[in-house]
């Protein structure tokens, strides 16, 4: 589906650059640039190609900002994503995302305009309405003054029966601050008791101990939200035991109930969407799996679709490159395994699905391994999606051919350094198939990444030094990073003197659309971020 109104689709031609050339683009999952040491994933493993794109000609070799205020989200200490990476990469602008795109949304009251809202405030009228979420002002996982607007929009919304589940924070504010969050949270619900709202804290915990678990890391911490939050049994030390399994019991969830996540930031939520999700979860025994609206701030997964619903939407992102790309003739190929699938596409097209043209796209899935964690088969399908490329290249019959590789991401993520070494070595034999072909039909290439993640896989002190826990174990990095990607270009397609200007030093993944645009002899629109590339006079 194309974007509506009346926009001119047609792109200028470029003054300098010919038409007619094959572009590869290759996407390299969780590719960031790092300092060389034996934790960083890619410069251990064996990279011939990748290397060679980096000692090549300095001018066609640069790194882009793939973090924080570069793809949308509010600070420098917002380690991006795929999902944001990938719309910054096809959309050619910086669209708000997560924090900012729920400000926007309590601003204007959208937020209980959508599908997400409807769905839950079904259930006010004779239920409880569960908010459960970091209570904290750090602004990384979530804010207390969006909590606080959120509770008062639900109560002027028909919501009579309130309990909110905390989650103290430790981490990204100072430890001990959660006593005046909790004050604060308080005598809102008094405020609102005193409106006839019955609304209370129903249950807490420390955030590292009880549900904000990632990447499967420690279903335990899931389990002990779960028995607190839904089934309304927890450990508390009270001074009347009694007192405090009656008010627990109080509080559990039952049937009909509607559960919102406050938190914004994704990773930490995945595990507990799957727990209230999921018919046939089985991590931990649920107990009780009670039927329940559930809906989180935002969607936390877009590969899973996990919230199904959720309060806030995804960015409105028009007039995406690859839109206006087909609109002016380019025959576009795009290729990955399921697990990036949609990234090379649905988010890549500003969260759209479908073609934008059938006669004139072509999207290819390669399904990823099942029933495994990442690091047992950690070659992924890394060939696969490079000899697809490569046919789709050689075939001549698309002017774009886009893939994404997923390997140092989905590895990475597993913290199986030697396994994510292996990935990264498969990751650069697909690279080296694509530009191999890219060779011989006389294209061009553009090869980057959307964020960070293998290139560090410790967690590291103030001084970068690998930290190490109570039993002197290596304290392993699961998570994306802060860290910047590469962005190369080449092929015997380039025209003479086209290199990266100096004059973009902090261009991150938005300015890419516009650059692969001039590689297909077109102008970027005017309200794209500007290109990274320039022509210079021989």
């Amino acid at each position: 589906m194309g974007s509506s109104g009346k926009v001119s689709w047609k792109l200028e031609d470029h003054p300098k650059l010919p038409k007619g050339k094959t572009v590869a683009v290759v996407v390299l999952d969780g590719w960031g640039e790092n300092k060389p040491d034996e934790y960083n994933c890619i410069h251990v493993a064996q990279t011939p190609t990748m290397d060679s794109l980096k000692q090549g000609a300095p001018e066609k070799w640069r790194l882009v900002k793939a973090h924080g205020p570069a793809v949308g989200l509010p600070t420098e200490d917002d380690m991006g994503n795929s999902e944001v990476g990938h719309n910054a990469l096809g959309a050619g602008r910086i669209f708000a995302q997560g924090a900012k795109l729920v400000d926007q949304a309590l601003a204007s009251g959208k937020i209980y305009e959508g599908e997400g809202f409807k769905y839950i405030s079904e259930c006010f009228q004779n239920a409880t309405l569960h908010l459960i979420g970091l209570l904290s002002d750090g602004g990384v996982h979530s804010r207390l003054d969006q909590l606080q607007l959120l509770l008062k929009g639900v109560s002027e919304r028909g919501a009579k029966r309130i309990r909110v589940h905390i989650l103290t924070d430790g981490r990204d504010v100072l430890d001990g601050s959660s006593v005046g969050f909790v004050e604060t949270l308080e005598n809102d619900l008094a405020k609102l008791r005193e409106k006839g709202v019955d609304a209370k804290i129903a249950s807490g915990g420390g955030r590292m101990y009880v549900t904000m678990d990632r990447y499967e890391n420690d279903w335990d911490v899931v389990k002990r939200g779960w028995d607190a939050q839904v089934l309304g049994e927890a450990p508390y030390k009270f001074t009347n035991a009694v007192e405090a399994v009656k008010k627990l019991r109080e509080n559990a969830m039952t049937n009909g109930d509607a559960v919102v996540i406050f938190n914004f930031r994704a990773d930490r939520m995945v595990m507990l969407a799957k727990a209230l999700e999921y018919p046939d979860f089985d991590k931990f025994d649920r107990v009780r799996f009670p039927k329940i609206r559930y809906a989180g701030m935002l969607q936390y997964d877009g590969e899973l679709k996990l919230p199904s619903k959720y309060l806030v939407s995804p960015p409105e992102i028009d007039r995406t490159s690859g839109e206006y790309l087909v609109k002016n003739g380019i025959r576009t190929f795009a290729c990955s395994e399921t697990v990036k699938f949609g990234h090379v596409t649905f988010f890549w097209n500003g969260n759209r699905s479908g073609y934008f043209n059938s006669e004139l796209e072509e999207y290819v899935e390669i399904p990823s391994d099942v029933g495994i964690t990442f690091n047992v088969k950690p070659n992924m399908k890394a060939l696969e999606i490079g000899e697809k490329a490569r046919d789709a290249i050689l075939s001549r019959k698309f002017d774009q051919v886009r893939v994404n590789i997923p390997n140092g991401d989905m590895v990475g993520h597993t913290g199986d350094i030697q396994a994510t070494v292996v990935a990264c070595k498969a990751a650069d034999e697909a690279v080296k198939m694509i530009l191999d072909a890219i060779e011989e039909v006389g294209g061009i290439y553009v090869v980057t990444a959307d964020h960070g993640n293998a290139e560090d896989m410790v967690k590291r002190n103030k001084s970068g030094q690998p930290l190490k826990d109570k039993n002197g174990e290596l304290q392993i990095l699961t998570s994306h990073t802060c860290l910047p990607v590469p962005i190369a270009i080449g092929g015997p397609g380039l025209a003479p003197g086209v290199r990266f200007r100096k004059d973009v030093p902090t261009g991150g993944l938005a300015n890419v659309a516009a650059t692969v645009m001039n590689l297909h002899g077109f102008v970027a629109p005017s309200d794209y971020e500007t290109t990274l590339i320039e022509v210079a006079d021989n």
